[in-house]
């Protein structure tokens, strides 16, 4: 039997050209859905809530109902509109509360102390609400047949069921009864093309859709969700759910090489790639050989990171705002501080004196760029009975810093790492891009962007590129294909280097406009897949 996730050959993907509508996912069944509502009449947004349903069911360790969403929408002749669909911290969730229970530094990203409300959902019913053509009874009648039915697992799936499976059995807790019930009952080790369905889910589904996913905040799975968590010593009540809403917002922007990149503001971590941008853009990258460019490019993203984990949080509580971080002064001094040597980087002070990405266009001009995720492979892993709903770990990113930015507190937003991005020329729309993986993201989008626009590489040869990842003080994971000449030079200016190959380094997809068609790309990283017509 051949091994379905070794490829011992580089392999090229091309770029797809479609001129009636557009989809890009990390999962070839999800892409079918969205391509399924496009083909059947519906807009952008009408494929992307249908792929966003279809992900929660092919790849739940990434995102699922409990989780959160983001979004930015183009329609055609419209600013670009933000949704900020992220949850905040339950009432019940404290500093002290954390502390009694033995967090002094970080967070855990299991069990009920980092559960957040889920905020997808309700993005969903935001989105429909103001730009859907189609009920949500169409739009996610796929996802719940393949929850019903079951579907083939992919490559990159079954082992992360399988590598979940076996860590949840050693964990020994009783939360995680439920999350087999729900997700392997039988415990079963998976292989690709193995049939698989989750059909707990799919009802849950079938009354999101009947319901405009009201009942996941103010109706029956609101009450399962407070009744689990009482008895369990959760901290979600029904009254948490009862008071969130997703919100819209205005996307902040940076400009580079010509073009406008567009991202979600704080509590988004978005501002991350927007501060490398305008750092590079006061770097002189263009032209510059391969070993400068990279270490200008891994020591902007360290500065960015410095910054934007010390400001980042929800807004109301930043001692800044997106503008004095993103001042092209504050740019350029932040750009002094880099020499030929790696260095660590403290904050400035701009004061005055496991994740999907898709994403779909239609042929009406409209498109959209969307994120969801439960933040570590099925969140928190705890999963309210018989709903298939596994609540997401977000507050794992609150700090337990005392007077910090991003401190945790009750019904507070944390720091967030999902992102969509989308791009602009001289204020028209262009197209959504985006990278999913945590902390990689405005990592990749600063990368890709670089080979886009800087580099002129087409949008496949951007996401195929190889990339590196900062995880710490000096520390970077670097891809096997980089050139080994490359990494040897940079480890002499002292950047501490690890060559891996993983799938920490981001998954991601790409659709723009070419005028009279749309041309997309997605990466080899993923099971992804794009589809025109």
């Amino acid at each position: 039997m051949f091994d379905p996730q070794y490829y011992p050959f580089s392999s090229r993907r091309n770029l797809v050209y479609g001129h009636r509508g557009m989809v890009a996912s990390s999962h070839p069944l999800a892409s079918q859905a969205g391509l399924h509502i496009l083909q059947n009449g519906g807009n952008a947004v009408d494929a992307a809530l249908a792929v966003a349903a279809a992900l929660t069911v092919v790849d739940p360790a990434n995102n699922g109902l409990g989780g959160d969403c983001f979004a930015i929408v183009s329609m055609k002749g419209q600013p670009l509109q933000g949704l900020n669909s992220s949850g905040f911290s339950p009432a019940l969730t404290t500093r002290d509360r954390m502390l009694n229970h033995g967090v002094t530094d970080k967070i855990p990203f299991r069990g009920w102390l980092p559960v957040t409300v889920p905020g997808a959902p309700a993005g969903w019913a935001a989105l429909h609400e103001r730009y859907a053509t189609k009920p949500l009874t169409e739009l996610f009648a796929p996802a719940i047949e393949m929850a019903n039915r079951g579907y083939a697992l992919s490559p990159d799936n079954a082992p992360i069921l399988n590598a979940f499976t076996s860590g949840l059995e050693k964990a020994n807790d009783p939360l995680l009864n439920e999350w087999f019930g729900g997700f392997n009952p039988d415990h079963r080790t998976f292989h690709a093309g193995n049939l698989y369905s989750v059909p707990q889910l799919g009802k849950t589904l079938e009354i999101l859709a009947k319901t405009n996913c009201k009942a996941l905040y103010d109706g029956e799975l609101a009450e399962k969700i407070d009744a689990y968590s009482r008895k369990t010593d959760g901290t979600l009540r029904g009254e948490d759910l009862a008071q969130y809403a997703a919100r819209w917002v205005k996307p902040v922007s940076t400009s580079f090489c010509g073009h406008e990149i567009w991202e979600i503001p704080p509590n988004g971590q978005g501002m991350t790639a927007l501060l490398a941008l305008n750092i590079l853009s006061n770097l002189p990258i263009h032209g510059a050989d391969p070993v400068e460019k990279l270490h200008l490019q891994m020591e902007a993203m360290k500065v960015a990171f410095a910054d934007a984990l010390h400001y980042i949080a929800d807004p109301k509580f930043m001692p800044v705002t997106p503008e004095h971080l993103l001042s092209m002064d504050y740019a350029k001094k932040r750009a002094a501080l880099i020499t030929d040597s790696a260095q660590i980087y403290a904050p400035g002070c701009p004061k005055p004196g496991d994740t999907v990405y898709f994403c779909c266009a239609d042929g009406f001009g409209n498109s959209i760029s969307m994120i969801q995720s439960l933040y570590q492979g099925f969140g928190s892993c705890v999963m309210v009975p018989e709903t298939g709903i596994c609540l997401q770990d977000r507050g794992a990113c609150f700090n337990m810093e005392a007077h910090h930015a991003n401190v945790v507190a009750p019904r507070k937003y944390p720091y967030h790492t999902i992102i969509p991005g989308f791009i602009t020329r001289d204020g028209q729309p262009l197209g959504p891009f985006g990278i999913m993986g945590g902390y990689m993201q405005p990592q990749a989008h600063m990368q890709v962007i670089t080979h886009l626009l800087d580099e002129g590489l087409n949008p496949q040869a951007s996401l195929d590129a190889p990339r590196f990842c900062w995880t710490e003080g000096l520390s970077f994971d670097m891809e096997p294909s980089f050139n080994p000449m490359v990494i040897d030079a940079l480890r002499r200016r002292g950047h501490d280097i690890r060559v891996i190959t993983g799938g920490q380094y981001g998954r991601g997809q790409m659709i723009l406009n070419m005028g009279q068609s749309w041309v997309g790309a997605t990466e080899p990283r993923a099971d992804g897949s794009v589809i025109g017509f």
